[in-house]
């Protein structure tokens, strides 16, 4: 993979997949999700620059249910823009549960991730065109998120949803009395859309596709269309990492620290901003409504990866960072160097120190920014590779020649000074003074 360790990452996925979470049980409420088995589970990924892996059950169609609520929140916003979606849904976690009848203090929903959220925010998406025409809409943007890769649809889980669906009918007539929707919403016709949407169908592989959507910024990685705007994308993954996980959003942003959303069905579309996007899916939940296996997946992923948004990047020395720079980012990091040291920019050197860049990195004559600085007399720089980055002061290129002598030969007296009292210096101090003792 380019710039991602791929052993590393499928090493930890089969050891997710093998691993044995403690089970819960499958959703139940909605007859047609009871019928999965407990034992199944599947993880995907794709990189933003379309590089794809999977392991266990990832062709196997399953129903987005509330995955699909950053989808259509995003969708909306591509189309009306924040200002308009929020003056009729909030952006705070409501601290309550997903599926409460509760608004807050200016009577809108909390967030869009919540069901009254996306009840409100399904009436935001073509309105006043009929369901049908609605439907079409979204599952075109879900399909050029996914690559025009596997976007179904299951009428029996959008009938048996429909059937128990009381409480979310309760949810839309308490925001219908408190004036939640646009002028003009046929409640009960939005309420069939909102089931519909959650009754869509993906797979692990395509909804990974869906979530590198987002991680790239709502530029498909597969197709190289984009799809929804940047605006769109980071409200998205805002609301995803403080609200998509329940009542378990909190404790998730902390320990993952990635966006995220959640659905009964098993699914977890995770996040990881302009790296990838991956999908787990196993029908065993929590008692808060998230999948067991995805949790635990998840919570490994980050303690093995320094993927968590605070995680530092540079310095964290424990974790693997797959974003480690690959041939082409080396290539351009050594130019960077050997040129700042030309152009004697002490500046831009400390700033690729403090970046953890290797100050000793040789183009292909093996020359070293010291070599650079000496030829071009640079004696602060000289100073600085030597006192602070601690180089290697005696260096050889491809034809035998150090630091000293570049200086030499191009007369600079006050490097050749320099470099001869540091080695002269670190010669007394570590006691490997070459005299001849008496």
């Amino acid at each position: 993979m380019h710039g991602y360790p791929e052993r590393n990452v499928e090493e930890h996925l089969r050891r997710c997949h093998t691993g044995q979470a403690p089970v819960q049980k499958v959703a139940d409420y909605i007859p047609q999700l009871a019928k999965f088995s407990s034992d199944l589970w599947g993880v995907s990924l794709c990189t933003v620059d379309g590089q794809r892996h999977s392991v266990g059950d990832t062709k196997e169609p399953f129903c987005l249910q509330s995955c699909v609520k950053p989808l259509k929140y995003a969708v909306a916003v591509h189309d009306h823009g924040t200002e308009h979606v929020h003056s009729f849904i909030g952006k705070e976690p409501s601290g309550l549960r997903f599926n409460k009848l509760f608004l807050d203090e200016d009577d809108k929903p909390h967030n869009p991730m919540v069901n009254a959220g996306a009840i409100v925010c399904s009436s935001l998406i073509k309105p006043g065109a009929g369901n049908a025409e609605k439907f079409d809409y979204v599952m075109d943007f879900l399909k050029m998120m996914a690559g025009n890769e596997y976007v179904g649809f299951s009428n029996a889980t959008f009938q048996s949803e429909r059937e128990s669906g009381d409480r979310n009918f309760a949810i839309g007539y308490y925001m219908k009395e408190k004036k939640c929707f646009p002028d003009g919403t046929d409640m009960t016709s939005v309420l069939d859309f909102y089931f519909q949407l959650c009754a869509i169908e993906v797979t692990c592989e395509s909804a990974s596709v869906m979530a590198a959507t987002l991680a790239n910024g709502g530029i498909c990685p597969i197709t190289g269309e984009r799809v929804l705007s940047p605006e769109a994308v980071r409200n998205t993954l805002s609301l995803m990492h403080s609200c998509g996980m329940y009542d378990f959003s909190g404790q998730f942003a902390f320990h993952v620290g990635l966006p995220a959303k959640s659905g009964v069905a098993g699914g977890i579309l995770l996040v990881v901003p302009n790296v990838m996007g991956i999908v787990c899916w196993s029908p065993p939940l929590d008692k808060l409504g998230n999948s067991v296996r995805g949790i635990q997946f998840c919570t490994d992923l980050v303690e093995h990866f320094n993927f968590h948004n605070y995680d530092n990047l540079r310095h964290f020395a424990k974790k693997h960072d797959p974003r480690r720079e690959g041939g082409d980012q080396r290539v351009k990091s050594v130019i960077n160097l050997l040129f700042a040291a030309y152009t004697g920019d002490v500046s831009a050197l400390r700033r690729f120190a403090l970046s953890s860049i290797d100050m000793e990195q040789r183009d292909y004559d093996s020359r070293t920014a010291l070599h650079v600085a000496a030829a071009e007399g640079h004696t602060e720089v000289v100073r600085f590779l030597l006192e602070a980055c601690k180089v290697n002061p005696e260096p050889r290129d491809r034809w035998g020649s150090t630091p000293i002598d570049e200086a030499v030969q191009f007369g600079h007296n006050d490097v050749v000074s320099i470099l001869q009292n540091h080695l002269e210096k670190n010669s007394t101090s570590d006691g490997s003074d070459t005299k001849t003792q008496p």
